[in-house]
């Protein structure tokens, strides 16, 4: 069953948090191809999971983890200043991997299509040599 407070918590805090990132932030190590995938707030409204994608590499990608976590007190407080709720739910950050797999995928099914091709095409040349 469908929550719509917590949907519409969830978008809310999306955006608190994607703006609070993209302005107020000014750690260097939060990369700049940072994105919020997802947000998720419990029922109780005591928690938030904060899905985040970055483009970059592995490095990149601990170093910017590692500032969010620290800076998490203070994007909960911008949260409790932009949205008004009783309970200000605690940020957990999580790195969401969803995109990258989908590009292995995607690179691997490309590679299989292409090996096809290209046995299909040596058959159909085998055939053409054998008629003639």
């Amino acid at each position: 069953m469908a929550y719509p407070r917590a949907s519409r918590i969830n978008e809310e805090v999306k955006k608190v948090v994607s703006s609070t990132i993209r302005t107020d932030l000014k750690d260097p190590r939060i990369a700049s191809m940072t994105s919020i995938i997802d947000v998720d707030v419990t029922r109780d409204l005591s928690f938030v999971t904060v899905y985040i994608s970055v483009l970059g590499s592995d490095k990149e990608k601990r170093e910017t983890l590692e500032a969010l976590k620290k800076a998490s007190g203070y994007i909960r407080r911008e949260i409790g200043r932009k949205i008004k709720l009783r309970i200000v739910p605690e940020v957990i950050f999580k790195m969401d991997t969803s995109i990258e797999k989908s590009f292995e995928i995607f690179e691997t099914l490309s590679k299989y299509r292409e090996a096809n091709e290209i046995n299909s095409s040596e058959g159909n040349t085998d055939k053409e040599k054998s008629n003639e």
